[in-house]
């Protein structure tokens, strides 16, 4: 007994310590230090990590109806995937001041973008005008040692990762030439009108938690992502998707590539886009329309998204946090006034934006939408918000999410506890406007649940990866992840 005593001694001495030195340490810090030596105190043998990875094992179950075939597009493309620093430097680039820019021009803005977000550790996309100035970045990337090549593409990443699971059937719809066709898992099955002669290529610069470029020190890992993307961009393959439908017949429709003609200019951009309501309304019915979101600027292109119909085409939407905050922004709706998230994101916060989509913009009683699912995701944590009577197996499906980003970013098979930690907040008020409860971590129960106007809330803590091996795609995972043990009813 007497080494518990002589254990709490310096526990006690360690904290006074660590708080005499940086007084203004984060709240979450400090509960994440206390939470630790509890933990060592009780004598607990099971990590907190441990114990959440055994529980979400146990709660991951198939819904009763299974998809059988799953139909995704329309965008896809060749990654190339590299260090940011390293090819920066590689252009002759020097670290400097960080400015957002919404469309890239030259090399100098592309810097002072990347600059911007990785000192906020942020992901974002962005288009690159200037063919030439692309063509040349694009070729100091591909030929940069320790430059990788993967299928890219929220669509092509979704379906490619559905493919995995052998009982089922899917097609994937985009602009896919020879490169990406050989990189495509051989359960994925391509419309030959989909087969083009030039592969279109995404620069994905990644960095690391920690990593230090001149005076920039990235909170956390993550990647900035842009292209000269033409075809993509204009979103040419959603007419050929859509007309495959018929013939392959899916019970799911999972659709991305929205983002991607934010590089037209208004008024092409505003023909594309009732051409797209157009060609999702071709869709039958019965079949649920995923939409998943990605990084945009312009909020005249997310307010056309929300108001111009194709919100309320679609019956489930996946997102992450900077989506999330920009799409209550260019609408007006609650929090619209923050104009970033300090550090993670407030889940009151999170929870009552997507409850407002659901009331304003999805399926009520006095609304004729389509929309009842929003899958949410950020580092930390998960959110999966359901129109109550539309959807079930929720508990397993934002428990699947969340694993899939912990093994995926560690490159494991499971989650290895040794290898990932806890950021989440150890309690949080599930709103900060409406009726709200206080939600306490229990790592033996991770999968948290309230109710609100007739909308379910599951939550659900992310076991964070310490030291990723590969960011991109982790969003199109998870909601691909969280879409398998979904179970949908059409009513």
């Amino acid at each position: 007994m007497w080494h518990k005593s002589v254990y709490v001694a310096l526990v006690a001495l360690a904290t006074g310590y660590v708080f005499l030195l940086d007084p203004d340490l984060p709240d979450s810090v400090l509960e994440y230090i206390s939470a630790s030596f509890l933990y060592q105190l009780r004598g607990d043998r099971v990590s907190p990590e441990s114990s959440m990875a055994a529980a979400w094992d146990s709660l991951i179950i198939q819904p009763a109806k299974q998809w059988s075939r799953v139909a995704v597009g329309v965008n896809a493309c060749v990654d190339v995937i590299l260090s940011g620093v390293k090819l920066l430097q590689a252009l002759g680039l020097d670290s400097g001041d960080g400015r957002d820019h919404s469309v890239l021009h030259s090399t100098t803005d592309l810097k002072e973008a990347f600059s911007h977000f990785m000192g906020k550790g942020a992901a974002a996309e962005r288009f690159f005008s200037d063919a030439a100035s692309f063509h040349h970045v694009a070729q100091t990337a591909s030929e940069y040692p320790g430059a990788q090549l993967y299928v890219g593409g929220n669509a092509a990443l979704i379906g490619q990762k559905i493919a995995m699971n052998p009982d089922l059937k899917v097609m994937l719809c985009g602009p896919i030439g020879p490169k990406l066709h050989e990189l495509l898992d051989e359960n994925v099955i391509v419309p030959p009108e989909s087969m083009q002669e030039l592969d279109e290529f995404h620069l994905i610069l990644e960095y690391q938690a920690g990593e230090e470029w001149g005076q920039l020190r990235a909170p956390n890992a993550n990647r900035f992502i842009f292209s000269h993307d033409l075809s993509n961009g204009a979103m040419n393959m959603l007419e050929v998707f859509v007309s495959s439908l018929e013939e392959f017949q899916p019970d799911l429709v999972v659709l991305s590539g929205l983002h991607m003609i934010e590089g037209q200019n208004k008024e092409v951009r505003r023909k594309r886009l009732l051409e797209a309501v157009a060609a999702i309304s071709d869709i039958p019915t019965d079949v649920p329309v995923h939409l998943e979101l990605a990084s945009m600027t312009d909020p005249d292109l997310m307010s056309e998204i929300i108001h111009q119909q194709v919100f309320p085409l679609v019956d489930s939407i996946g997102l992450n946090e900077q989506e999330l905050l920009f799409l209550t922004q260019a609408a007006a709706g609650p929090h619209a006034a923050l104009t970033s998230w300090n550090g993670i994101p407030d889940v009151g916060v999170v929870s009552d934006i997507l409850f407002w989509i659901l009331k304003e913009h999805g399926r009520t009683p006095t609304k004729d939408s389509d929309l009842t699912r929003i899958h949410f995701h950020t580092l930390a944590y998960h959110v999966l918000a359901t129109v109550d009577g539309y959807w079930a197996n929720q508990v397993a499906t934002v428990a699947a999410g969340a694993r899939v980003a912990g093994t995926q970013a560690c490159a494991t098979e499971t989650i290895d506890a040794s290898r990932v930690f806890l950021k989440a907040p150890r309690e949080f008020a599930t709103s900060r406007i409406g009726e709200s409860s206080v939600v306490s971590l229990n790592p033996t129960e991770p999968v948290s649940e309230w109710h609100r106007d007739g909308i379910s809330f599951h939550y659900t803590p992310v076991l964070v990866c310490k030291d990723p091996l590969r960011t991109v795609g982790l969003g199109d995972a998870i909601s691909a992840e969280g879409l398998l043990y979904s179970e949908f009813s059409s009513q």
